[in-house]
C-alpha cells in the first residue's frame, strides 16, 4: 500500500501559529470593514476542526475499502511520474469543484458542508470549522479512481487542495495581482464564497483555482463588503448543535411532508426549496336573490 505524509497533521502546528499571528495583527489594528476575532467563535472553530480529525479516521476506513475496490476492477493505471503530478492535482481540483458545488446545491449534502459556513467571521480560524459527517465527498472523486489514479495518490492531492485552502480564509489579504487573481482561488475570491448575501450566495467554488467558476458560471468577483454566515444564522457556539443543526431540520420537514415527492425535495433539493402551497380552495359564488316583481 502507497504511503504519503499527512499534509494536514504536519500543519496544525503551523495552522495554530498562524491563527494566533492573524489574531495579535488584530489586536495591533484592525479596518472598520473587517470582523475579525471572537474568543466564543474561535474556540468552536477549533473544537469543529478536532471533532473533523477524529471522524474522518472513521470514515476513512469504508472510503478506503470502497476507493481499492473500484481500483481493482479498472484495468487503467496512471504513472506516478514528475510529469503526471500537475495533471493528477488539476483532475482533483476539478473534481472538488463539482462536489463543492453539489455540496451547496444539494439540502443533504449541504447538511455536512453547512458547518464550514456557519461563522459570522472570517479568519485563519475559519478553515477549520470543519464538518464531522463527510460521508459522500468521496463520491466525486471516483472518476479519477476509475482513471486508474491509485487511491492514496486521491488521498494526497485532496491534502494538498485543502492546505492550500487554508490561507485564503483571512480578511488581512486584500488582492493580489490580476493574473494570480484571474487564475487562483485567492482570499478576496473566498470572501465571495463565505458571503451570505444574495449576490454572493453559491459563487467561487474553487479550492486552488478559480477558473473552473469562470468556465461553468459560477465566479463573483469581490465588489461590496462581505456579510459572512448563513442566510438565517444558527446563532450557537454548541458544537453539537453546529455539527447537526441542518440534519435536525431536514428530518423535521420530512416528518411533516405530505406526500413521498415533497419527503425527496427536501433531502435533494437545494437547502432553501420548500414545496408549493396547495392551491386556494375555489368557493361557488354566493347566490344571488331572485328579484322581485309587482304585477
Amino acid at each position: 500500500m502507497k504511503e504519503f505524509p499527512d499534509v494536514i497533521a504536519w500543519s496544525i502546528p503551523a495552522f495554530l501559529l498562524l491563527i494566533v499571528l492573524e489574531r495579535v495583527s488584530y489586536l495591533l489594528h484592525r479596518d472598520d470593514d473587517e470582523v475579525g476575532y471572537a474568543s466564543a467563535d474561535t474556540a468552536t472553530s477549533l473544537a469543529m476542526g478536532l471533532g473533523s480529525v477524529v471522524t474522518d479516521l472513521l470514515w476513512k476506513v469504508p472510503i478506503a475499502a470502497a476507493y481499492a475496490l473500484l481500483y481493482t476492477l479498472t484495468p487503467l493505471r496512471v504513472a506516478e511520474v514528475w510529469w503526471s503530478w500537475p495533471l493528477i492535482l488539476l483532475a482533483q481540483d476539478f473534481c472538488y469543484y463539482w462536489s463543492h458545488r453539489g455540496h451547496h446545491v444539494v439540502r443533504i449534502l449541504w447538511a455536512a458542508h453547512v458547518v464550514h459556513h456557519s461563522s459570522q467571521r472570517f479568519n485563519l480560524s475559519t478553515a477549520l470549522r470543519q464538518p464531522w459527517t463527510s460521508l459522500t465527498s468521496w463520491i466525486f472523486y471516483i472518476p479519477m479512481i476509475l482513471a486508474g489514479v491509485h487511491p492514496a495518490v486521491v488521498a494526497f492531492a485532496g491534502s494538498i487542495n485543502l492546505l492550500y485552502q487554508f490561507w485564503i480564509h483571512t480578511e488581512r489579504i486584500d488582492t493580489l495581482p490580476r493574473w494570480y487573481e484571474f487564475v487562483f482561488n485567492t482570499p478576496s475570491h473566498h470572501r465571495v464564497h463565505h458571503a451570505s448575501q444574495g449576490g454572493y450566495l453559491d459563487r467561487n467554488f474553487g479550492g486552488i483555482l478559480i477558473v473552473w467558476d469562470r468556465v461553468f458560471g459560477s465566479f463573483a468577483a469581490e465588489r461590496e463588503r462581505c456579510v459572512y454566515g448563513l442566510t438565517k444564522n444558527i446563532n450557537t457556539y454548541n458544537p453539537l448543535r453546529v455539527a447537526f443543526h441542518e440534519y435536525v431540520s431536514i428530518a423535521r420537514d420530512v416528518r411533516a411532508a405530505a406526500t413521498w415527492r415533497e419527503r425527496a425535495g427536501h433531502l435533494f433539493r437545494s437547502p432553501g426549496w420548500q414545496p408549493d402551497a396547495p392551491p386556494a380552495p375555489v368557493t361557488a359564488p354566493a347566490a344571488q336573490p331572485t328579484p322581485v316583481t309587482t304585477p
